[in-house]
């Protein structure tokens, strides 16, 4: 009988540690979900502190002056090949001197509303997108700058010219982006109106649909153009267009008549430096 009675003694006893157990759990979690939990609320100060500003585009009270530089092939041979080793110079001198390297985006809204992000700014763009331009990359990402690539979008399956999945690469890094420099390169002074329409058109809409971008910009092939060019290229949706004319671009030159800054092989830094000179206020 004794051994019985101590048998339920031990039962009751453990039936009524697990029940104690069970308060005290529900207990637990019921002061973890009615607590307030401060610790995760925002404070009005964690949302300023969050805040990214940027700083409002500057309006000039001078029509702006805007350099845009004009690039080939990154390599040796001839006057439309600039050595690397001059380019990177040359991009390190417009870093150690301040000068922001402009968007295509950028450079657009700077010429047509008249503001610069700040006072020295310049456009770098490189003509038909030649696999050597890849060269310049490094010294992008390290400087954070850009560059503007014209594509001939006839050219992207020659071994010399980009392709498209290293125009994608380039894209992605966020240092690069692409304009047209049309399909072919023909000099459209010489096409028709319905071949100038079709190179223009055709090269917009190859960049549009591979790139996944809305292309504002065009390059004319040896910088030549005629008014029926122009009007083609509003009519195709560009924005500006690009000569060979030897000058600092201006609006007054016409949305699709912009002049650029040659650059070429040999050129000292000091040179450089008179040639992307201007005074914008």
């Amino acid at each position: 009988m004794k051994r019985k009675w101590g048998l339920l003694a031990g039962c009751l006893a453990l039936v009524a540690l697990i029940i104690g157990a069970v308060v005290w759990t529900q207990s637990r979690h019921t002061n973890v979900r009615t607590a307030p939990a401060t610790h995760n609320r925002l404070t009005k100060q964690d949302v300023t502190a969050t805040e990214v500003k940027v700083k409002p585009w500057g309006k000039l009270k001078h029509p702006l002056q805007l350099p845009i530089l004009m690039y080939h092939s990154i390599s040796t041979g001839n006057q439309l090949r600039v050595p690397k080793q001059q380019a990177v110079a040359e991009l390190n001198y417009l870093k150690r001197h301040h000068y922001q390297t402009l968007t295509t985006t950028q450079a657009i809204r700077a010429l047509t509303t008249n503001t610069v992000p700040q006072k020295k700014v310049v456009w770098v763009t490189l003509d038909d997108a030649y696999t050597d331009n890849q060269k310049l990359l490094p010294t992008l990402k390290r400087n954070h700058q850009h560059v503007t690539i014209n594509v001939i979008t006839g050219f992207t399956h020659k071994s010399d010219h980009l392709s498209l999945a290293q125009m994608q690469a380039l894209k992605a890094t966020g240092r690069v982006d692409f304009a047209s420099h049309t399909v072919q390169h023909l000099d459209l002074n010489a096409l028709t109106a319905t071949q100038q329409k079709q190179e223009l058109v055709a090269s917009k809409q190859w960049l549009d649909q591979h790139l996944h971008q809305n292309t504002l910009l065009l390059c004319y092939p040896a910088g030549r153009a005629n008014r029926t060019t122009h009007r083609l290229a509003k009519q195709a949706g560009y924005r500006v267009a690009l000569t060979t004319t030897e000058g600092v671009a201006q609006l007054s030159q016409g949305r699709y008549n912009l002049s650029r800054l040659r650059i070429t092989p040999g050129m000292n830094l000091t040179t450089f430096a008179d040639l992307i000179r201007v005074t914008n206020s």
